[in-house]
């Protein structure tokens, strides 16, 4: 099997997994939506738990990878701030669908080990990149800069998911903008 079937499984899931959760990465539907037999897709992935978890991975280290890339090419720290929900906002622009690990982190208890792990690396990631961001602003100190970061994170995360649930991308801008003249969101 080629690198490439290996990329579109995981293309394939992600998608499901936006879409449905956890719950909806099923090899059969994957192994369709790929053109090839679920069988196949085995050999990369042995279970549901080892392909959900790289799905996942794979998911957290791109999102990571586009919030570097943000803060390098703009060293503005409250200019990153604004662009930040965008990566959330593109989501609900490709197909209406959710954050994968805000999906996954709703089905927490279901979840296996190793995908909990992944979904909270994706978090931490955020959080972290937020809280960084949020002191080279010099907007407080470290520990109030995390709490903040937390909060953003939180609030775009919901405002994503009460998006998707009424279809409405506007209601999202709607609520960003509601967290910018409140002052969680820092306005350039």
């Amino acid at each position: 099997m080629s690198v490439n079937a290996r990329e579109a499984i995981l293309a394939a899931a992600k998608t499901a997994a936006q879409l449905h959760g956890y719950s909806g990465i099923n090899f059969r539907s994957i192994g369709e939506t790929v053109g090839i037999k679920n069988a196949s897709i085995y050999y990369h992935f042995p279970s549901k738990a080892d392909l959900g978890a790289a799905v996942a991975a794979r998911y957290w280290q791109d999102t990571a990878r586009v919030l570097e890339d943000m803060r390098e090419a703009d060293p503005d720290p409250l200019r990153c701030l604004e662009r930040y929900p965008s990566i959330f906002r593109s989501s609900l622009e490709n197909g209406n669908r959710l954050c994968l690990s805000s999906f996954m982190a709703a089905e927490h208890e279901d979840l296996p080990d190793e995908i909990r792990r992944e979904v909270k690396a994706f978090a931490d990631v955020n959080v972290r990149w937020l809280a960084d961001v949020l002191m080279a602003a010099g907007l407080g100190d470290a520990e109030r800069c995390e709490r903040r970061a937390l909060s953003i994170y939180t609030a775009i995360a919901g405002a994503q998911l009460i998006a998707r649930t009424r279809s409405d991308i506007s209601l999202f801008d709607a609520l960003i903008q509601d967290y910018r003249e409140s002052g969680l969101i820092p306005a350039v």
